[in-house]
């Protein structure tokens, strides 16, 4: 299975963890490639709707609830433009801070974007809370195994 992960980051730790699950993916059979948001092009979703391939969007909320610097080009192109997703599955990971009444805000905005331009949510969005204390790839990894694992498994 082909996975494209898209990370939204603004100090890094949505793409450190995009890259930890993607080499995790690697090597479990999966073929995981690593895009920044801001450097996609939406065109590009049209390569999404193939059986096997899923997007996997990570990303963290900054400050008060909002998306992250590189998460809002790719948001503002997709409520511009407004492109159908029909067709394109997707999983979504979220990295917040839970002493914020905004926890995790960024990934709920992008995958109500998403799934409001027609792409479907497989699964429970994953999510970090950075008050716990926990490696955030380590909870990352862990839910990307169950979550591609049951998405897999809804695909045959």
């Amino acid at each position: 299975m082909n996975v494209i992960i898209l990370y939204g980051t603004e100090s890094g730790n949505a793409e450190m963890v995009a890259d930890d699950v993607a080499e995790f993916l690697g090597g479990n059979d999966f073929d995981a490639t690593v895009t920044a948001m801001d450097d996609f092009d939406v065109t590009g979703f049209d390569d999404l709707t193939a059986g096997d391939t899923r997007l996997l969007l990570i990303t963290s909320t900054y400050g008060e609830g909002g998306l992250p610097a590189t998460a809002e080009p790719l948001h503002s192109e997709l409520s511009g433009f407004r492109p159908d997703l029909t067709g394109i599955e997707f999983l979504a990971f979220g990295l917040g801070d839970s002493t914020y009444e905004t926890y995790n805000n960024a990934v709920d905005v992008l995958s109500a974007t998403f799934t409001d331009l027609g792409a479907r949510l497989v699964g429970e969005i994953g999510r970090h809370d950075a008050a716990s204390g926990e490696d955030p790839s380590e909870i990352a990894t862990d839910w990307a195994r169950v979550a591609l694992v049951e998405s897999a498994a809804l695909a045959v």
